[in-house]
């Protein structure tokens, strides 16, 4: 009897934790909860089983309670199942060698403390990227990357001690390199176009918005409103857009699929897996948290998840190729009228440190 109990108890906690994001509240006690889906899943399929193993419903209610769990399961991989191998994929692969219009980018949120820089730089001379974007980074990472300005001779630094520089290097031209601070003062994102070896221009947006924890910030308001503002700058680019980073946010969240559908940019994973980035020291506490979104003017060339460098994340590998003719075949997701609306509220929202947005040009003398 207690073993039923428990899992009874167990089970109508896992259907609250997966009711729990449906309530639309910015608080971190309700946003928290998008992040575990897979593992919910997992979970819940572990206890309907155990139930139906170890304590057989007997009454209605214990089989009601069954069917609940049941329910659960689908609700929770109707929204996992946009990135299993099952579903349509978003972005095409383009077969081919394209070294024209190819863009291959490394992201990495390094983990400010990590000091395994060489594990990383090695990584780097293996995978031959065209970009790295590296988050977390600090002085102490900024020196340690100085060798990579031989190969990469163009350049965005802005080393901070608060967990939220960023480095991003780059084989290709940078064309008006510009830092932000598009919601807080001291979380700063990076807007540059690059120049592909074709000179056909490409709109690059490198993002790390903090994420919603208590010891970070107690909401998602900031995090959300810095994403959907990006979203619309993509929306509103006349040429191919990438978005980058670690937006601290997984990708089947609500919050994402806003995001997609405002900016009409494309996801890789989709189709394709969870490519799962956070937490590399933890296997059971993995999440999708870092990003490569694209404009419907790409197809895919690589996409993978590379071996841990000492941080809590792992480094992401994305090849994306500029095809003009792929918008026919790639249609763009958008947003309906609420939700357009939903976008401009958030976007609207009150944040406390900076209501408007600052630049800063050429911030490293690319």
């Amino acid at each position: 009897m207690t073993l039923t109990y428990f899992l009874q108890g167990l089970g109508a906690l896992l259907v609250v934790f997966s009711l729990f994001p449906l309530i639309r509240h910015d608080h971190w006690t309700f946003r928290v909860f998008e992040y575990p889906r897979a593992q919910k899943f997992i979970l819940t399929l572990l206890v309907l089983l155990l139930i139906l193993t170890l304590a057989t419903p007997t009454s209605t209610l214990e089989w009601a309670f069954a069917g609940a769990l049941v329910l659960n399961l689908g609700y929770l991989f109707y929204q996992l199942f946009p990135y299993t191998v099952l579903a349509g994929v978003q972005v095409k692969r383009l077969a081919g060698d394209h070294p024209d219009r190819i863009i291959k980018l490394l992201i990495c949120n390094v983990y400010q403390y990590n000091r395994q820089a060489p594990r990383l730089l090695a990584l780097i001379k293996t995978t031959h990227p065209d970009l790295i974007l590296l988050a977390e980074t600090d002085a102490w990472w900024a020196s340690q990357a100085q060798e990579l300005k031989t190969e990469y001779p163009h350049f965005v630094e802005i080393p901070l001690e608060n967990t939220y520089g960023m480095l991003l290097y780059s084989r290709l031209e940078l064309l008006d390199p510009q830092v932000k601070y598009l919601v807080e003062s001291d979380i700063p994102s990076i807007h540059t176009q690059l120049k592909l070896p074709s000179g056909e221009p490409v709109q690059l947006f490198c993002l790390h918005p903090t994420p919603p924890v208590p010891q970070e910030n107690p909401r998602s308001t900031e995090r959300d409103k810095e994403i959907l503002l990006v979203g619309k700058l993509a929306k509103a680019s006349p040429i191919p857009v990438i978005v980058a980073g670690d937006l601290n946010d997984v990708a089947w969240s609500y919050s994402t699929d806003l995001f997609q559908k405002s900016s009409g940019l494309l996801d890789p994973r989709r189709g394709r897996g969870f490519f799962n980035t956070f937490h590399a020291w933890y296997p059971w506490l993995r999440f999708p948290l870092d990003h490569i979104f694209c404009s419907n003017d790409f197809k895919l060339s690589l996409l993978r998840r590379l071996p841990a460098v000492g941080s809590d994340h792992f480094p992401m590998l994305v090849g994306l190729v500029y095809d003009p003719q792929a918008p026919a075949e790639q249609p763009e997701p958008e947003a309906d009228a609420e939700e357009r609306e939903t976008v401009e509220k958030k976007i609207a929202a009150a944040t406390g440190d900076n209501p408007s947005p600052q630049a800063e040009k050429n911030p490293s003398g690319t």
